[in-house]
């Protein structure tokens, strides 16, 4: 029965994705606003509201240390999935579908686009990381730090906004457009309205399937003979991650690179800045490495999967599908990790 309920919220994620992408588009058309906006802003932070809402709910409502332990992991472990096997996915859909595209294995992206995130990523985490090295008892500068970063975003965002409007080429029709003025036929623009309503929608069944999806992950490691924990750190989290990696893998099927990437690092600008700032602000005793080496262990990796990818394609001017699949390698490397420490942990 788990099995049969966590194929059904995946297909719910699907379905959700699969309107949030078209309906985002056409959201980002009848506002004029360019590629970034629409991936790295307005896709980004849709899709990067169910694993928000697990820091939220775990560190505000959990009223334990335990829960505000779990919101603190959940914080650092949204990046980590999004630079290292949501890269690799990506990667992996591009050279499956090399033959069906006129870029073939390389990345037909806008690098100003995927830059822009990438740098401000950087300069967030490595600041929110920072604060974790800072005195336990010191609690008002790591505050001073969630400020911070909240500015940074701003910025980030401002950024996007600024950018000139996409000419949003190959748009498809919006999927519930005959919902709009009696059922007229497309290519009769929709109105926003309906637009949004599609947007709302797509974000409910992806909200709602995540959800499910996590809570069939806890059943199964509540079972016999199933590591919690392994469970908790490297397989929950994927379900929080595929809203961002299905919508890339669309994308990119669409032949829409810049969005399928923007997708993924705007969402990463948004975990390293917005989650991070509720911990710090809430949890900030907890916000230390002391203690959690294996939690903040994948902030190293998170940093090292993301130089290793974006730091090639700025000094070559490309992004080729083979580059995110060291995404997957970082990511296997850490999962050895994680099995050994628990392995002597036991």
């Amino acid at each position: 029965m788990d099995i049969l309920l966590l194929v059904i919220s995946f297909v719910v994620i699907l379905a959700g994705s699969e309107l949030f992408t078209n309906g985002i588009e056409w959201f980002g058309h009848k506002l004029e606003l360019g590629e970034g906006a629409i991936g790295s802003v307005l896709a980004a932070i849709g899709t990067a509201l169910p694993e928000t809402m697990v820091p939220v709910i775990a560190i505000g409502f959990g009223g334990s240390v335990a829960a505000s332990e779990i919101g603190v992991g959940a914080i650092l472990g949204a990046p980590f999935m999004l630079a290292t096997l949501a890269m690799f996915v990506t990667g992996a859909a591009v050279l499956l579908m090399r033959k069906r595209r006129t870029a073939g294995t390389t990345l037909d992206i806008d690098l100003g686009v995927v830059g822009h995130d990438m740098g401000y990523f950087a300069l967030a985490y490595s600041i929110a990381i920072g604060a974790a090295f800072l005195p336990v008892e010191l609690e008002w500068p790591r505050r001073l730090v969630a400020v911070v970063l909240l500015g940074i975003y701003g910025y980030h965002v401002l950024g996007h906004l600024r950018a000139e409007a996409a000419e949003h080429e190959g748009l498809a029709p919006l999927r519930f457009h005959r919902l709009d003025r009696g059922g007229a036929p497309h290519p009769e623009p929709p109105r926003l309205f309906i637009v949004s309503i599609q947007v709302v929608f797509a974000l409910a069944c992806i909200i709602g399937g995540a959800w499910a999806f996590v809570q069939v992950i806890k059943e199964l490691a509540s079972g016999p003979g199933v590591n919690g924990t392994l469970l908790a750190l490297l397989i929950a989290p994927i379900a929080t991650e595929l809203p961002e990696t299905l919508n890339s893998v669309l994308w990119v099927r669409r032949g829409k690179d810049t969005l399928a990437m923007g997708n993924i690092t705007g969402a990463m600008v948004f975990q390293s800045a917005i989650p991070t700032s509720i911990g710090l602000v809430l949890a900030p005793s907890l916000w230390t490495v002391v203690g959690g080496g294996v939690a903040f262990g994948s902030a190293a990796i998170t940093l090292g999967a993301s130089a290793a990818i974006f730091v090639p394609m700025v000094l070559r001017r490309r992004l080729g599908a083979r580059a995110l699949l060291l995404g997957g390698v970082f990511y296997l490397g850490y999962l050895i990790v994680v099995v050994v420490s628990l392995a002597r942990g036991g």
